[in-house]
């Protein structure tokens, strides 16, 4: 297994991957909220979207493990800081309601996430109220 330093943008991206392949079926619809994300949020201005192949491989390569998914939280806490954490909370919700349905996989997956990067209760409803706004249909 590589090294798995990650640069904040790289964090924000295995988040995304991460919530995608959470429900073990990564949709199309996910990979290009993914990709919209990446090429159209501030915090991605400078980020190499080379690198999130990379991304998506460290990935797989955790959620091999048992406790991949710890060491994946673990090493978005080391590289995200802080003030990025409800960005990191925020485009979660929106990769998992991009295909319209979120399964029970998803939301203890968002769960875990809200855990592990101390996002208020209050604040979490209110990111995942904008991300449900955000992707209704007709």
């Amino acid at each position: 297994m590589q090294d798995h330093t990650l640069s904040p943008e790289d964090a924000l991206v295995a988040i995304m991957v991460a919530v995608s392949v959470s429900d073990e079926s990564i949709r199309t619809a996910e990979l290009v909220k993914i990709e919209q994300i990446v090429n159209n949020l501030p915090v991605f201005a400078t980020y190499d979207a080379d690198r999130m192949r990379a991304m998506a491989q460290t990935v797989f390569e955790l959620f091999e493990d048992e406790d991949g998914l710890d060491a994946l939280f673990g090493l978005v806490r080391e590289a995200l800081p802080e003030r990025l954490n409800e960005t990191a909370y925020a485009i979660a919700c929106d990769v998992a309601a991009a295909d319209g349905a979120l399964e029970q996989t998803e939301l203890r997956f968002l769960e875990e996430l809200r855990y592990a990067l101390n996002i208020d209760r209050l604040h979490a409803a209110a990111i995942e109220r904008g991300a449900r706004a955000r992707h209704l249909t007709l």
